[in-house]
């Protein structure tokens, strides 16, 4: 018998699979609104490439996080979240919270600041 709380966490987690899947779901900043111009100096601000190698950042050549590029093409962010502006903005505000226990650290990014990185990102095709 399966019990109530891993019915909840499989649920979701099928949902996802299932749209990950379908065609013309790619991740874009279609509908969402962000000034990547500004994400990519907030990027340099917040020194996310001391962890990142990030295309297009002078100096952003760190190894410990994942290389960020094409970042706006993967399905997946963390290997479990699905790739969407919104879901990227709110893993920049708070991986912790979008992802409990994974290695990024909370870095004090505010809601906007979070929603201009993201759509920065979204620029890496």
């Amino acid at each position: 018998m399966v019990s109530r709380t891993t019915r909840l966490l499989i649920v979701p987690l099928l949902g996802v699979t299932a749209a990950a899947c379908e065609p013309g779901k790619a991740a874009g900043p279609d509908n969402f609104t962000g000034d990547a111009r500004r994400g990519a100096d907030l990027v340099k601000q917040y020194q996310c490439g001391s962890c990142h190698d990030i295309p297009g950042i002078a100096g952003a050549d760190g190894n410990v996080g994942p290389p960020l590029h094409r970042i706006g093409t993967r399905t997946y962010i963390a290997g479990y979240i699905h790739n969407s502006p919104d879901n990227m903005a709110a893993w920049i505000e708070d991986p912790q919270r979008a992802l409990p226990g994974n290695a990024m650290p909370k870095m004090g990014i505010p809601q906007k600041d979070a929603r201009d990185i993201a759509a920065f990102l979204y620029t890496l095709k």
